[in-house]
């Protein structure tokens, strides 16, 4: 459920076991990938309210990051073993990001985890935001728009992650620690003010954590994150991740395309037409060109 100091928090039955790691356990393992959030687990007790872990079962999905430099490339587990990713963002205050909300949509494909996006803050919403959530549903989507302050949209939130384990992403300030206080208040959750001077969101959320807010609910609440670097993408698997370009994969002149600067591209063709964003065909390209 949770870690903290060489400490495992494991979800059994009715109660929490604080628990220990097996020291052959660590054994060839990299630090960063030894156990996650969502990672199930065999332990047996050893004296009361505590345990050691005997076994890590396998990881039947599981959705990662590579950190920001300068620290090495390696796999950072954000959640292991979701049924779904919650991408959170705000309408307002902070303003949405589209190219980063891209990157969290990409990086859920390539995991083939299914995907929500929420839009919070709805009480804020302005004419020109129902064009883009007209887009993102377009392309297949589901989109909810919610208030933690009005109460727009939380049923409909609550419906969505009852009965799953989901994970919460999305950067500091949008509102997830808010929205699942507005659904449980009982979890009384730390929210943060915004900061004015940079319209962005103050980290509340320090290390994630699993909350069973009822009965076969999890949810992941996250740090906010201002950088998401995909983890394990190539360049060249992009156009699989980007569901409206599949019509027009394969019918390119020239075979691999980039669908960059290549004459006879069909991906370029069909945004020329508007049958693609030309938002979201900027989020490929700057994805393509200047890495992960």
């Amino acid at each position: 459920m949770r870690a903290h100091g060489g400490h495992y928090y494991v979800h059994a039955g009715q109660t929490e076991v604080d628990c220990t790691l097996r020291g052959r356990l660590k054994q060839g393992r990299r630090p960063s990938d030894l156990i996650a959030v969502g990672d199930r687990v065999r332990w047996r007790p050893t004296t009361e309210g505590c345990g050691i872990i005997e076994e890590i079962l396998p990881r039947q999905r599981v959705l990662s990051r590579c950190p920001p430099p300068p620290r090495p490339p390696v796999e950072q587990v954000i959640l292991a073993n979701p049924d779904q990713v919650v991408v959170v963002f705000s309408l307002r205050n902070p303003p949405l990001s589209p190219f980063m909300l891209d990157r969290y949509l990409v990086a859920c494909a390539a995991a083939q985890l299914p995907v929500l996006i929420v839009l919070n803050k709805a009480d804020l919403l302005e004419e020109d935001d129902l064009e883009l959530i007209a887009l993102y549903r377009a392309i297949g989507y589901t989109v909810l728009t919610t208030s933690a302050l009005s109460g727009e949209g939380l049923e409909a939130l609550r419906e969505a992650l009852r009965g799953k384990v989901s994970v919460l992403v999305g950067p500091s300030g949008v509102g997830k620690s808010s929205l699942l206080n507005a659904l449980w208040p009982e979890l009384d959750l730390e929210v943060g003010e915004i900061s004015t001077y940079h319209d962005r969101g103050r980290h509340t959320t320090v290390v994630a954590c699993l909350l069973h807010p009822e009965p076969g609910t999890y949810v992941a609440d996250t740090p906010g994150l201002r950088q998401f670097r995909l983890w394990d993408i190539a360049p060249e698997q992009l156009e699989a991740f980007f569901p409206e370009m599949a019509p027009y994969l394969g019918r390119c002149r020239f075979k691999p395309c980039t669908h960059l600067h290549e004459p006879g591209c069909a991906v370029r063709a069909a945004v020329e037409r508007g049958e693609i964003s030309e938002l979201r065909y900027e989020s490929y390209s700057k994805m393509f060109t200047y890495g992960f």
